[in-house]
């Protein structure tokens, strides 16, 4: 074979960490915890993906406290039990030469919430949001939270830093996105706080930074933090829009955050989205170049030409690859074969590649 250069396969530093290919999993929620214990579908269903080849394994949405959980069988980061798990996860990660980040995450109001396959009664406890408004007419009404709750789930987060900086993890990426709580924050739609939380997009943003900064400063200065934000509620002007992405990435980066994960939707239940492939690579895009800040695009990029021509176009300096990588834990074995690059099979797969 006649080896080629993609820019899907060139190594991308970020800080001090150096990536082995711009593949990223997107996080996904399995629903196999115990308790936010990670077990061993966890260990099993991520050591998959890095034998496959990604270059960066974001372990899905982990809670920072157990009332932030979509569902009780989420993962979760608020004890040593929990950190201990997780690095044993990072180690095997990590021995097949992928990095290993976890998404730091709290539900808002979608918290409380059944796996999407579970019929039998669950455990329902009282979810917490910016204001009292359920984000469905079948969903339950949240609490509207007090500065005090606001200040716990501050702590909250930067606890479960210190615990992602035991177990290992080379990245952190802060979930602010997807209808979850600050995003939720963010969000006209679902923030009518009339206090320094609220009203202006500055006092919208408050947490979200509040919280961006306390975890860069808990984060070591050599490992890079990514946040998820979704991009626009795709309804505007009412709602969050990208020209308000725009404003929010450029604070971010301010506070020393390294890349913005760039999605879309999930805070308004009768948003119509126009899902369709790189359908969301436009908004990766332009965060990209009006705030020079790293991007990864998202949604409905499925085959190898189509990510490594997102990079090539400029349009972002990494695929983030969810369902594609379900179907496929091997995908980015695969498409280094579809474009000819000379990329490293484990040892054990070497007599299925294709030379």
């Amino acid at each position: 074979m006649r080896f080629h250069l993609a820019k899907l396969f060139e190594v991308l530093k970020i800080r001090d960490l150096i990536i082995k290919n711009r593949i990223f999993m997107s996080p996904m929620c399995q629903y196999s915890a115990i308790d936010g214990l990670p077990n061993d579908w966890h260990f099993v269903h991520y050591g998959s993906h890095a034998i496959g080849g990604a270059g960066l394994i974001i372990i899905e949405a982990t809670s920072v406290n157990p009332e932030g959980r979509i569902s009780s069988q989420d993962l979760g980061i608020w004890n040593e039990e929990q950190m201990l798990a997780f690095k044993k996860i990072n180690t095997f990660i990590k021995s097949q030469g992928s990095a290993t980040g976890l998404q730091i995450a709290h539900a808002g109001r979608k918290a409380s919430s059944r796996a999407p396959w579970q019929i039998a009664p669950h455990k329902d406890w009282i979810t917490k949001a910016p204001s009292a408004l359920p984000f469905s007419e079948k969903s339950t009404k949240p609490v509207e939270m007090t500065l005090q709750d606001i200040n716990d789930v501050i702590q909250a987060f930067e606890q479960a830093t210190l615990y992602c900086r035991e177990a290992d993890f080379d990245v952190i990426e802060i979930h602010m996105a997807h209808g979850y709580l600050l995003h939720e924050f963010l969000s006209p739609y679902s923030n009518q706080r009339t206090d320094s939380y609220g009203g202006s997009i500055e006092n919208r943003m408050r947490l979200p930074l509040q919280i961006a900064d306390t975890v860069r400063k808990a984060w070591p200065q050599t490992k890079p933090v990514f946040v998820r934000i979704s991009a626009t509620d795709w309804i505007e002007p009412q709602g969050w829009t990208i020209a308000d992405s725009i404003v929010f990435s450029q604070k971010l980066k301010d506070l020393g955050i390294d890349f913005i994960d760039c999605s879309t939707g999930g805070n308004i239940a009768n948003a119509q989205i126009p899902v369709e492939k790189n359908y969301q690579v436009e908004f990766a895009h332009a965060i990209k170049q009006k705030v020079q800040i790293m991007t990864g695009a998202v949604g409905l990029i499925t085959e190898a030409e189509q990510a490594n021509q997102i990079l090539t176009a400029n349009q972002a300096d990494a695929v983030l690859l969810g369902r594609e990588l379900l179907r496929n834990p091997n995908w980015p074995l695969i498409a280094s074969q579809k474009l000819k690059v000379d990329f490293q099979w484990p040892n054990q797969y070497m007599r299925a590649k294709i030379l």
